[in-house]
This record gives C-alpha cells, sequence and structure tokens, in this order.
C-alpha cells in the first residue's frame, strides 16, 4: 500500500495563461518503496486567515468580510480559495509537479477580496488531497485511495498574487454590476462626454460629495435676498 506525504514548495504567477493562474509546485514522497503508476489527485486550496496579523488598514479594508474587529475571534473562518484536479505521472520515492490553479479577480467574490485587501506578508494556506492512486504490481494494478487525511500547509508571499493580478490587469480593478446600472451609467457618461468609465466614476463621486457636503447658509429675513415666507404668489398679491 502506497505511503504518500505531500508538500508544497512554492507558488508563482503564470504569466502566460489566458486567465488568472497560480501555479504551485507540489512535492509528492512515497515511503513504504512501491512504484505509483498515477494519482488522480483531487486538492482544495483553503484560506486560513486567522494564521497572520493586519494592519489597521487591511482591517478596515476586510471589514465587510469579517466585521469589526472586536468581533473577530467568531467572524474570522476559512475562506475557499479553488477545488483543482492534477493528473501524477508514474513515479518512485519523490516527484514534483505544478498544480495550476485559476484564480477570480471578481472583487464580489471572497477569496479575491480578502486577497484585495491585503498589503504585505503572506497568505496562510490549507491544501486538502484525495483521490485514487495507481499502484503497479507485478500481475498489474491495484486501485487505493489517497487518505482523507493528506493535507499541506504553505504561505505564500501577497506579493505573488499582487504578480498576477498586475500581469492580466494591470492598474485596473473589475466591478460587477446589474445591466440596469450600467445601462444608467453609461447614459451619465454619453451625456456629459465623459471619455472613460474611470472619468465617469470619479465625476459620480465627485457629484455625492457635493450632494453630501454642508446645506448653504440661509439668508438673513431682514435683507431684499431673503424669500417670502408666504412664497412667489402671495408675495405678488400683496405688492401695491
Amino acid at each position: 500500500m502506497a505511503d504518500l506525504i505531500f508538500g508544497c514548495t512554492g507558488a508563482s504567477a503564470d504569466r502566460f495563461a489566458v486567465t488568472p493562474t497560480l501555479s504551485f509546485q507540489l512535492a509528492i514522497t512515497e515511503r513504504s518503496g512501491v512504484r505509483v503508476h498515477a494519482i488522480a489527485l483531487r486538492c482544495q486550496i483553503r484560506i486560513e486567515p486567522h494564521r497572520r496579523r493586519y494592519s489597521a488598514t487591511e482591517a478596515e479594508r476586510l471589514h465587510d468580510l469579517f466585521g469589526d474587529t472586536s468581533r473577530w475571534a467568531d467572524t474570522v473562518k476559512p475562506i475557499q480559495l479553488a477545488t483543482v484536479t492534477a493528473m501524477v505521472p508514474s513515479f518512485s520515492d519523490v516527484t514534483e509537479i505544478d498544480l495550476p490553479v485559476p484564480c477570480t479577480y471578481d472583487l464580489e467574490v471572497a477569496s479575491a477580496r480578502y486577497l484585495q485587501g491585503l498589503d504585505d506578508g503572506t497568505i496562510p494556506l490549507l491544501m486538502l488531497f484525495s483521490g485514487t492512486v495507481f499502484v503497479a504490481t507485478e500481475t498489474g494494478f491495484s486501485v487505493e485511495l489517497v487518505p482523507w487525511s493528506a493535507e499541506a500547509s504553505y504561505r505564500m508571499p501577497v506579493t505573488i498574487w499582487r504578480d498576477l493580478v498586475d500581469a492580466h490587469f494591470p492598474g485596473s480593478a473589475w466591478l460587477r454590476c446589474s445591466r440596469e446600472t450600467l445601462d444608467a451609467v453609461a447614459t451619465y457618461k454619453a451625456r456629459h462626454a465623459l471619455p472613460t468609465w474611470d472619468a465617469t466614476l470619479n465625476a459620480l463621486l465627485a457629484a455625492a460629495g457635493r450632494a453630501d457636503g454642508p446645506p448653504p447658509p440661509a439668508s438673513d429675513p431682514g435683507s431684499d435676498n431673503a424669500p417670502d415666507p408666504d412664497g412667489p404668489a402671495e408675495a405678488q398679491a400683496r405688492r401695491p
């Protein structure tokens, strides 16, 4: 029976992938001496946010995920990053493979919102393995299961995530909205002859800032510009 140990030795951003993809380097060790013909491997990757510290700025960005820091002991839970599969070719003793993990930059997805909120340090990851092991024997092959206890921890530098995002969306971010909202913003953009969506959002923010500003000072009741309390129609009626 195969005795497998899994470990993650590194990660990198795949700059040539069509979509944002992380590449994890896995080391698989077989300790019983049998020859592994192949492994149909399944890997679930979780972020474990409770295993790192956060600056005040990071905590503010993560407020919508975890709430106020006074409640983080109860609200900070593991976040699912991805579930991927891979075929491990035949090996004896030790082998290394690359595990590609497609990622999303949709900021409505919890994992992307969490990763976007980090400035530096590392991202604590837990890899949970399962799957089917095909072991070569003298008479053919035997089929075994990867034990549910197979796992590996890895602290991925935040800079790797930044490199991944910058490679595919340099200086940009993605936001999802309904078609009705997009149509309304597009109408505003066209009406004001704004050149880009970025300029349109900045114009809307500026308008919202003016709307939230302090109210104009009240006029002096004794001045000529003071509004008549009875309104213009009544004021006109009282004029000689």
